[in-house]
């Protein structure tokens, strides 16, 4: 059997990293092309300008990871004459400027503002419909060439960003542990490695360690080890993790919830938090177990029930229609038994009624 892990070049976190994005980016380019959106151009445009020397091109970012504005990206950057990609923000620019890459061949610097996904580290490139519904992945032939996080700005974004995140990363660990236990393959379709099991480990007991003390420290925007250690449970061991350590049932669950529209105001973590429990109920984990995400999920403030997701009054359709979704992503396969839609539905149900069991009925 093949085991790969996937990684970016460099990773670079901590204070103040904005300032220095020249001695990070220019060894892959002398021109930079950078995706970004107005919001973040008007907040962060000024700081990147100084720090690259004023040789960027900027490029606004229409607000939607889907092929017409991969497309329109890829020829603005073609004309630039610009030598390297930088996307700055959140995870659907980052899923631009890597298509942008697989098209073009060229190097790719990445620069979170937030830390809701684990999408920065990854090759992987999540497609969209333009109304916002996931259609295909693509992947990169390589990872990003550098990850640059400034910590001090993660930290002063909302605090349901971070929190998001976690709600991402959450699932690292168990994904990684059905695909082990399953044989299944990961996002270079190999089996993991014992570095790729570790790190989605680690990833989890960060997040219990740290994660209330993190969402309490950026919600008054101060930067405490606690948030350096959840920031880089987020991105880089999350990234890695489950890139390196396989999908199971918590991301298709996403995907199928991603569907329904009353969804569509929730964050892709919040989304994998819920996922997460599902996959908890189709794999009977222990009481203790559950107890211990949903625990974890209420502290923070991520979504144990339906109605948390913006489902007030779901349907048997509506939860149907997420199964059906859910049980056609190869990723499902990577459970240790064969699945149906009918036993994914029943999990989502079961999964709803926990979640309302322990937050004493004090459900919507």
């Amino acid at each position: 059997m093949t085991r790969i892990l996937l990684s970016p070049s460099k990773y670079v976190q901590g204070k103040g990293e904005m300032t220095r994005l020249a001695q990070y980016i220019f060894p892959l380019g002398q021109k930079p092309f950078v995706l970004i959106s107005q919001s973040g151009k008007k907040r962060f445009g000024d700081l990147i300008g100084q720090s690259l020397n004023q040789a960027a091109v900027f490029e606004i970012f229409q607000g939607e990871c889907c092929q017409q504005e991969i497309d329109r990206v890829t020829i603005q950057f073609e004309q630039s004459g610009c030598d390297v990609l930088v996307g700055v923000g959140g995870g659907k620019i980052f899923d631009t400027i890597k298509c942008v890459s697989i098209h073009t061949g060229s190097p790719v610097a990445i620069v979170p503002t937030v830390a809701s996904t684990d999408a920065p580290c990854s090759a992987v490139a999540v497609i969209y419909t333009p109304d916002g519904v996931p259609e295909k992945s693509a992947h990169m032939k390589r990872n990003p060439d550098v990850v640059i996080v400034d910590s001090e700005i993660i930290a002063k974004a909302p605090a349901r960003l971070l929190v998001a995140g976690m709600g991402d990363a959450l699932a690292t660990f168990f994904e990684a542990r059905a695909c082990q236990r399953s044989y299944g393959d990961n996002s270079a379709r190999a089996k993991t490695t014992l570095a790729a099991t570790a790190m989605a480990q680690l990833c989890y007991e960060t997040l219990l360690a740290d994660g209330l003390r993190a969402k309490v420290a950026v919600e008054k925007h101060v930067c405490t080890p606690a948030v350096e250690n959840i920031i880089e449970a987020n991105t880089y061991l999350s990234g890695l993790g489950f890139e390196s350590g396989g999908l199971a049932a918590a991301h298709p669950v996403h995907d199928g919830l991603s569907a329904l529209s009353e969804t569509h105001a929730m964050y892709h973590g919040e989304k994998v938090a819920f996922g997460t429990l599902v996959q908890l109920v189709l794999e009977n984990a222990p009481v203790e177990e559950t107890e211990e995400v949903v625990h974890f999920c209420q502290s923070v403030g991520l979504p144990t029930t339906l109605c948390e997701l913006g489902l007030h009054h779901p349907t048997q359709e509506q939860i149907q229609k997420v199964a059906e979704v859910a049980v056609s992503q190869r990723c499902m396969g990577n459970l240790p038994f064969a699945v149906s839609a009918d036993m994914i539905a029943d999990a989502i149900w079961a999964a709803d009624a926990i979640g309302c069991y322990y937050s004493q009925g004090e459900c919507c």
